[in-house]
């Protein structure tokens, strides 16, 4: 059975190519009547499996399964962690989970956003209508304005504020460095430097 796994591996060696092999991560560890692995096997687990411990002998573990058979196995394949082959399980379900439900909320958005587009084309088209007609007075500012339609003039109106902040910000920000540029040359010129000590 052993030359079966390694035919693959040998034929490619063959052909003069090199193929990537990995270790398998699948433990299979035998449940045994008495504690030094020449009893009875009792039963056979996989990674990830649970099992409750209740006493521990030298390098041997007393575990008892989920169907309520009684056994030793060897402590060195037991650990208090969920071992990798469960959590990846956790992880492929959350991701599924997650995909099943992103398509609905990716179209449920980008109705509401050509929704949105729609109403401000409609806005600006009335705009211009009412401007080719000789009107100097956009028609949005005679008609009282609808919630969406309000809400997305409010969010085109001016912020010369916030721009006001940023531009003082970074002037202070640029005298800030000017000035230390300035001191810290002075300070080279007459002193050689700063020295801390």
């Amino acid at each position: 059975m052993k030359w079966l796994a390694a035919l693959p591996l040998a034929l490619l060696s063959i052909k003069g190519m090199a193929a990537t092999a990995y270790v398998s991560d699948e433990l299979v560890l035998g449940v045994y009547s008495e504690e030094n692995n020449q009893g009875q096997r009792l039963a056979t687990l996989h990674s990830g499996a649970s099992l409750e411990t209740l006493a521990q002998d030298g390098d041997f573990t007393q575990v008892r399964l989920s169907d309520g058979t009684t056994g030793w196995v060897k402590s060195a394949f037991l650990t208090a962690k969920e071992p990798a082959v469960v959590r990846v399980k956790q992880l492929e379900e959350e991701l599924d989970q997650s995909r099943a439900t992103t398509p609905a909320l990716a179209e449920a958005a980008a109705r509401s956003e050509v929704q949105r587009l729609k109403l401000e084309l409609a806005a600006k088209q009335s705009e211009l209508d009412s401007m080719r007609a000789g009107g100097s007075a956009p028609v949005a500012a005679t008609a009282p304005e609808s919630g969406a339609l309000a809400a997305i003039h409010a969010a085109a109106a001016p912020r010369w504020p916030v721009i006001a902040g940023i531009a003082v910000a970074i002037g202070l920000a640029c005298g800030f460095w000017l000035g230390f540029a300035t001191l810290a040359r002075r300070v080279r010129r007459k002193f050689g430097g700063i020295k801390v000590y």
